[in-house]
């Protein structure tokens, strides 16, 4: 046991000294090896892109396959969610293989890090196998998605929630209460003006008359969220401060903003999407820049297990893994199937414009619904530690 550990040490040693390409031919490096997951996942977020929006010209070849039906089956959102099976199998074969996975010097763990020719070529086996299958299997998947999409949000959801408290405990300890007493005020009062001039804009870009009724409530219902976050921090017997229902503020006025800007082009309380209608440098810049956000939030939670952890290791050894490798790939699996609801609107029958991204009525109202969750979970993370105190307390010794 103690060879293995000592040879787990120096594979970390090694790791840090060689360069990535050497760590990449030798393999085994469960440091760039998520690097080389986001990568593969960004390939087929860009895939997923092309099939939907210029595949035209592989209609010929597609009209071979038989379960294409002269290839409209395999193109537009078909086509997208045939592109996410493939993916999506890929990181659950590699979830069910490196699930529980501890120590560096494992086979797990090698599997993990290594064997990347294997590994690509299983990708893209698994990326065209979907394209043989018949169409009434991918619809199922479809829907399926829907479910493996909301799992998402809600990791996501929970990672950022976690990350905000543990920013705000860390802030108000003991230790760091006093150096931090002023960066936090300034970055809390930073927060809530923020929030303020993003509530402001909103009403100015997406209530044009007193006919949005829908958008009106949306974003007054935000507010009133903000200040019922803020009531509750400030609670004597919860006592959080001003920082973390800021940085919330920030958070829920932003996927409020995400939920009207999906709403579709041409709605009167829209302008924004009817300004939009045309395809501009402007429009392919936010299409870019929302489909890398895809892949670094994918990235991002999946490497934030703790999050999830009932007991965090305050000393971990010196061979154990860097993160949950089965974490990180379930994560990756459910953003693929994220991603191709993104691409097609949630709406498994819908064509969406080109460069456009999660645009409809279901992407509008499952940002809405995801802004409301946020704001239960983060009530109850500030609620839940007083109600179990009191029940303590309440029980006869």
């Amino acid at each position: 046991m103690e060879s293995g550990t000592g040879a787990g040490i120096q594979r970390r040693a090694i790791f840090k000294e060689d360069s990535w390409f050497s760590q990449f031919r030798n393999g085994s490096n469960p440091w760039m090896a998520r690097y080389v997951y986001a990568l593969i996942f960004l390939v087929a977020n860009l895939l997923a892109w092309v099939v939907r929006d210029y595949s035209s010209a592989a209609l010929t070849e597609m009209e071979k396959l038989k379960n294409c039906q002269g290839g409209h089956h395999c193109l537009g959102a078909q086509g997208v969610l045939r592109v996410s099976l493939g993916c999506f199998v890929f990181y659950i074969i590699m979830f069910l293989l490196t699930a529980g996975t501890s120590k560096l010097h494992g086979t797990r763990d090698l599997w993990h890090s290594g064997w990347w020719s294997a590994k690509i070529v299983l990708w893209i086996a698994l990326t065209i196998i979907p394209f043989l299958l018949p169409s009434s299997f991918i619809q199922l998947y479809g829907e399926i998605a829907h479910f493996g999409a909301g799992v998402f949000l809600l990791i996501q959801l929970i990672s950022v929630i976690s990350f905000i408290t543990w920013l705000n405990d860390c802030c108000l300890s003991e230790k760091n209460a006093e150096r931090c007493h002023i960066h936090v005020m300034l970055i809390a009062t930073v927060a809530y003006i923020i929030c303020i001039v993003g509530i402001i804009m909103m009403y100015i870009w997406y209530t044009p008359d007193p006919t949005c009724l829908l958008n009106i409530f949306f974003i007054t219902w935000t507010l009133v969220l903000l200040q019922l976050m803020t009531s509750v921090s400030l609670h004597p017997k919860i006592n959080s401060g001003f920082l973390a229902p800021g940085l919330m503020g920030l958070y829920i006025i932003f996927l409020c903003w995400c939920a009207i800007r999906s709403e579709p082009a041409g709605e009167t309380c829209n302008r924004k999407a009817e300004a939009s209608n045309k395809t501009d440098w402007l429009t392919i810049i936010s299409f870019v820049v929302a489909l890398l956000a895809i892949v670094i939030a994918t990235f991002s939670t999946g490497i934030d297990s703790q999050c999830f952890q009932l007991r965090k290791s305050e000393s971990p050894a010196e061979d154990d893994v860097p993160y949950g490798y089965g974490f990180f790939h379930f994560v990756f699996a459910t953003g693929a199937m994220y991603f191709a609801m993104l691409l097609i609107g949630w709406n498994t029958h819908h064509t969406i414009r080109k460069w456009t991204i999660d645009v409809g009525w279901t992407s509008t109202w499952v940002r809405i619904v995801n802004e409301w969750l946020a704001v239960c979970v983060y009530l109850w993370m500030l609620v839940a530690p007083v109600i179990l105190k009191s029940s303590r307390a309440a029980e006869p010794v």
